[in-house]
């Protein structure tokens, strides 16, 4: 039988991407809705990065937390306290579930609705994301200031609350 020689693919060096081009953001820049979705996405981007080990993403961490933190939590309740309808929180319970962190329950007095609770695999997991979200908080505060923390988050509030009423 005839040898084959094999050859060795040698990595191509490919060139560098140019860095992205600076765009004029005009009225946008002076927006406070733009400055806080950017910071929302470089915050859970950082978070992420913490929590790289931990399977963890700040949506996840917030969900377990909030489970673990309410015993006997609803699906509906819960979208309701994180603002989200409970179509688009169903995809990550169910992953939480199929990941085994996140046990579903009937409600016996209401058999449409299922009550919320960590498993032993999900307070684990909840506890390692934990560490990264007090590290994280401690990085904002570095960023923000301690003693503005609690007026930032005022104002954060205060957003929520004006922006939750029908017009």
């Amino acid at each position: 039988m005839a040898r084959r020689s094999v050859q060795r693919l040698k990595a191509v060096p490919q060139p560098e991407s140019p860095p992205p081009r600076e765009i004029d953001l005009g009225w946008l820049g002076g927006t406070v809705g733009l400055h806080r979705r950017l910071a929302q996405e470089v915050a859970f981007q950082a978070f992420a990065r913490r929590a790289s080990g931990a399977d963890g993403s700040p949506w996840r961490f917030a969900v377990l937390f909030l489970i673990d933190a309410n015993p006997g939590l609803t699906q509906g309740d819960l979208a309701a306290a994180i603002r989200r309808n409970t179509s688009s929180l169903t995809p990550v319970l169910d992953d939480l579930c199929r990941l085994g962190y996140v046990v579903r329950e009937r409600l016996e007095s209401d058999r449409r609705a299922y009550t919320l609770s960590l498993t032993p695999a999900g307070q684990a997991v909840m506890a390692e994301l934990m560490a990264s979200a007090v590290a994280h908080e401690r990085e904002i505060d570095r960023l923000v200031g301690r003693t503005n923390r609690s007026e930032f988050i005022g104002i954060l509030k205060r957003i929520i609350a004006g922006l939750s009423q029908p017009e």
